[in-house]
């Protein structure tokens, strides 16, 4: 009986030692960082859809402030994001029999450089792309093009935040 009381004991502070610091949005909580910004990103693609570059910034400040305790300044800021969105396209994915697109795709890649200046082996240079299939017969425009934008948007934003912060 004395070796079971010993043997639960170092079950529990076992299972217990590798909690650490961590909350449901997926960052572990060790940011030494006080303060983000995040640069405006500046539409370098071939194809321009106006206001993309603006919702983008945005949409990326938005979910830092919603997912950590980071203020947000407009410069001199911990951590420093920025880059450019480098690609937008729509490309056909299946065909109709009378040679239409049943399908499309719009596709959205970003080039993001974050910088953290709490610890610079942080800092990465890198693209983020994702896309949203629509029908073919819908024009990328209105609810069809806010809907895929917003969708691409919520997965990059995501995925940059994870690579930066949540360490995924």
């Amino acid at each position: 009986m004395k070796h079971l009381k010993y043997l639960l004991i170092l079950l529990i502070a076992t299972t217990f030692s590798g909690c650490g610091f961590y909350n449901f949005t997926g960052s572990t909580g060790q940011i030494d960082a006080k303060t983000f910004q995040v640069n405006f990103f500046h539409n370098n693609a071939d194809l321009i859809e106006p206001g993309i570059d603006r919702d983008f910034t945005l949409a990326l400040q938005d979910l830092i402030m919603n997912q950590t305790n980071l203020n947000l300044v407009s410069n001199g800021g911990d951590l420093i994001y920025e880059g450019e969105i480098v690609d937008y396209r729509i490309t056909p994915m299946t065909a109709t029999a009378d040679q239409g697109a049943a399908q499309n795709r719009l596709t959205i890649r970003i080039n993001v450089r974050f910088t953290n200046k709490k610890k610079e082996t942080d800092d990465f240079e890198k693209p983020f792309e994702f896309y949203y299939d629509f029908e073919g017969r819908d024009l990328p425009t209105g609810s069809t093009l806010n809907t895929a934008i917003k969708t691409i948007y919520e997965r990059i934003t995501q995925d940059i935040f994870n690579e930066s912060l949540a360490k995924w």
